[in-house]
Parts: structure tokens; C-alpha cells; sequence
């Protein structure tokens, strides 16, 4: 049977949706938006356009320049994951997400790693007023991300150059030769410590601790991360946060194994 290829317009359609998606064309398409040209090109109010690409651009769908020009984020570039089983890694870490927010009050992330991106799985939230919010979805420079540099801290040093020296580095990416004994430097330490630390790499005021989670063969496969304002990192990481998440980091892998062994 014959497929179209244009699909037909549904019957009932959800405007602010349908504009959302558009914008994503529009990004995707042209490269490079302004807030203006949003607006006309739908036909909405500017105030309506600013506060649709304000959410694009905090699910990493859109990124915006000093200029106030929008473009396509990162995670309009980002391959779907291949890997089936990160629904049961989301299940399984949850209640230990949680159990981390309820000991230091503090947002908790489960994060893979997919080439030199970080992703960003599942997000228990804080409780307090002034908090880190949900990062689910998010896609990051994992070399910035705690969690991130906790995952590239198990990889050999030649997987690390071929990521970050060789032609198949990203171009935003790519560190000279001395960038990346620094790089390697600090990921020996992360090695050492058994944990990385993020202190407003990636975002003005936020901070985190990450560490890997592994699979029974040892592979790093996941992290987990506690982030907070930074105003409020430094008391979480002198009350035993690092030696608390390696714990909990231990529980999941456990939790991972009971889960493989059971099928």
C-alpha cells in the first residue's frame, strides 16, 4: 500500500504545539531566527514567540547569541539513543535519586553519555524555593558536566584523543595539545577521587558532583550527579556528599545486576 509522504493535518490541532513544532523547522531550516521573524512567520504576538523559543531554549532546542538571535541547540543535533535499556537504568535509579534529595535536600540527575555529549535522563528536584530545576532532556558538553567528565574519566586515553584531537572531534570541541594534558590531568584526578566536580561550567550559580555508574562488567554506563546553587555546594560537599554518592553510585550497580540476573 502506497504511503503519502506529507501527512495529512489532524482534525483537532493543538495550536501552541503545532507553533512549538514549527518553531523547530524554522530553527532547523534557517539556521538562525529572531524573535520577530518568529512572530511573523506564525502570525503571533512577539510576547507570544519570546516565551515559545524561551522554552526551546531550555530544553537545549534553541540557543541564543548576545545579539538576541536564536539558533538550533544542541539537542537538534543529538542521534536517538540506541540503547533500549535506558528505561529500566531511569526505573532503577529513581527511588536512589530520590533517596539523595531526601539526605541533602539537593536536585539529583541521572546522566549518560553519548560521544562528547551528556544527557541528561531523569531529574528528582529539590525541594527548597531556590533550587537547581529539572534538567531532563538536557544535552550538555559532557566534558563540562560533572557526570559527564565522571563517564569520560573510564575511557583509555586514545578513545580521548580520537574524541577530542582527532577529525572526528566536534569543531566547537576540538582542545589544542595543551588543553588536553590539562584535560587528561583532570581526569586522572577524577579517577583518583572517585568523583567530578562541576563548579559553574555550565550554568552561572550551579554546581555538582558526579560520579559513574557501572555494569557488571565494569563499563561505565551512567552517573549520577547532586547539583545546587552554588552558594549552598560547598556545605553539601563538606557533609560527606562525595563518599555519600559513590554509596548510592554502588546501590544502583547492584540494583543493575539483580535486575540482569533476574531475567
Amino acid at each position: 500500500m502506497r504511503k503519502d509522504l506529507l501527512q495529512k493535518r489532524p482534525s483537532y490541532v493543538l495550536s501552541s504545539v503545532d507553533n512549538v513544532l514549527r518553531l523547530v523547522q524554522l530553527l532547523r531550516d534557517t539556521g538562525g531566527l529572531r524573535n520577530k521573524d518568529a512572530a511573523d512567520a506564525l502570525k503571533i504576538a512577539p510576547s507570544t514567540a519570546n516565551r515559545l523559543l524561551s522554552m526551546l531554549v531550555y530544553r537545549g532546542f534553541a540557543v541564543q547569541d548576545e545579539s538576541h538571535l536564536y539558533f538550533p541547540g544542541p539537542a537538534l543535533a543529538e542521534p536517538a539513543i540506541e540503547d533500549t535499556g535506558t528505561r529500566r537504568l531511569v526505573l532503577i535509579v529513581q527511588p536512589h535519586l530520590e533517596e539523595a534529595v531526601r539526605r541533602y535536600g539537593e536536585s539529583a540527575n541521572l546522566i549518560i553519555r553519548v560521544g562528547t555529549s551528556a544527557r541528561f535522563l531523569s531529574t528528582v528536584e529539590s525541594p527548597h524555593p531556590l533550587r537547581v530545576g529539572d534538567r531532563q532532556g538536557a544535552v550538555v558538553e559532557a566534558r563540562k558536566a560533572s557526570g559527564g567528565k565522571a563517564l569520560l574519566a573510564e575511557l583509555p586515553r586514545k578513545t580521548l584523543e580520537r574524541m577530542y584531537l582527532g577529525e572526528l572531534a566536534p569543531h566547537d570541541q576540538r582542545m589544542s595539545d595543551a588543553e588536553f594534558d590539562a584535560f587528561i590531568a583532570e581526569l586522572a584526578a577524577v579517577r583518583r577521587r572517585g568523583c567530578a566536580f562541576n563548579r559553574e561550567a555550565i550554568e552561572t550559580g550551579v554546581s555538582a558532583i558526579g560520579v559513574a555508574v557501572h555494569n557488571p562488567s565494569g563499563r561505565g554506563v551512567a552517573a549520577l550527579s547532586l547539583s545546587a546553587p552554588s552558594s549552598r555546594f560547598e556545605r553539601i560537599v563538606t557533609g560527606g556528599a562525595e563518599q555519600f554518592m559513590r554509596t548510592i553510585a554502588e546501590h544502583v550497580e547492584d540494583d543493575l545486576a539483580g535486575s540482569l540476573s533476574s531475567e
